[in-house]
């Protein structure tokens, strides 16, 4: 998957992991909750074979990415992801970079792009347009569906904290395992990624998360622009690819993408066979053909010239 690198932003010391050469153009590949860098596994290196420069960060909260300040608030709100990533573009020197992702990562480059489109040449989004709407959280959903989000409800509470603290690799496996019902992965790989989830600030992140997107918690202060701006749900002019998995155990293939009104900019939409929620890892080959054809579907973009 390349090496290890590290790159310090204005909140974070982010690890990373990089392939392809350095002039290429580039790529970030952001992961979702509970997974790790390894859900790009096999992506990267074809994306790396084909000229990009291909950049995977830990989100915080994960693996070596560490706060620089013990004042700063463990927030993962949707802010704060979709902040990451631009103050990682920033450290790395990248004027603009193609963003793909899922879950968590999905939702930090639908901010990003949104808020920030001049700095994003393209956007892959599993499950469509991912910014939440924080004011409607109290709104339910239809029973089977809120059934798969059991862990939201239950990271609302004080059990829910000592049971994440206590085994994070047992509910990621669970998770897993209804996101994704027709992957077939063994321990050693659920083991690699609940590597990640050692992290010291881990249970703070992910239950900030799922409390300040149901409304049970504040957000960082420095986050409340962005969060003003996010609750007005904007919408997302740069190229995108948005894919669905068949076989994604948490959300169903409709007929519609919901909120498809929301991008405004050149758009393909395809479904994938037999893919769950973790959609890079479980069908790759998919997930590199989407980041090359957003590329493509940016006419001012040259794959030929470096970022």
């Amino acid at each position: 998957m390349g090496q290890l690198k590290g790159v310090t932003t204005r909140t974070l010391e982010v690890g990373y992991l990089e392939q392809g050469p350095s002039d290429g153009p580039a790529v970030l590949l952001l992961h979702g909750f509970p997974y790790d860098v390894h859900s790009y596994e096999a992506v990267t290196p074809l994306l790396a074979a084909r000229g990009h420069r291909v950049v995977v960060p830990y989100l915080r909260g994960h693996g070596p990415t560490r706060f620089l300040s013990d004042a700063t608030v463990r927030s993962g709100q949707q802010a704060a992801l979709g902040a990451d990533v631009l103050e990682l573009l920033d450290a790395l020197d990248l004027p603009e970079a193609v963003l793909a992702g899922y879950d968590w990562g999905g939702r930090a480059a639908c901010v990003a792009a949104a808020l920030h489109p001049d700095r994003v040449s393209g956007l892959v989004t599993v499950n469509g347009y991912l910014i939440q709407d924080v004011a409607a959280a109290a709104r339910p959903l239809p029973p089977q569906l809120e059934a798969g989000f059991w862990y939201f409800f239950y990271f609302l509470t004080e059990r829910g904290r000592a049971g994440l603290a206590a085994d994070p690799r047992g509910v990621a496996e669970v998770i897993w395992r209804r996101n994704s019902p027709a992957w077939h992965f063994d321990a050693a790989t659920l083991d690699r990624t609940a590597a990640a989830f050692a992290n010291p600030d881990y249970v703070d992140v992910v239950l900030h998360s799922y409390r300040h997107r149901l409304g049970q918690a504040p957000g960082d202060p420095a986050y409340d622009d962005l969060e003003r701006a996010l609750a007005e749900r904007p919408v997302i002019s740069v190229p995108t690819v948005t894919l669905e998995g068949e076989a994604d155990g948490n959300f169903p293939v409709t007929e519609g993408l919901p909120d498809a009104d929301r991008f405004t900019g050149p758009r393909l939409h395809r479904r994938v066979p037999r893919a769950g929620h973790n959609l890079p890892q479980e069908a790759p080959e998919a997930f590199v053909r989407a980041v090359t054809d957003v590329i493509e579907l940016n006419p001012q973009t040259d794959p030929t010239n470096a970022r």
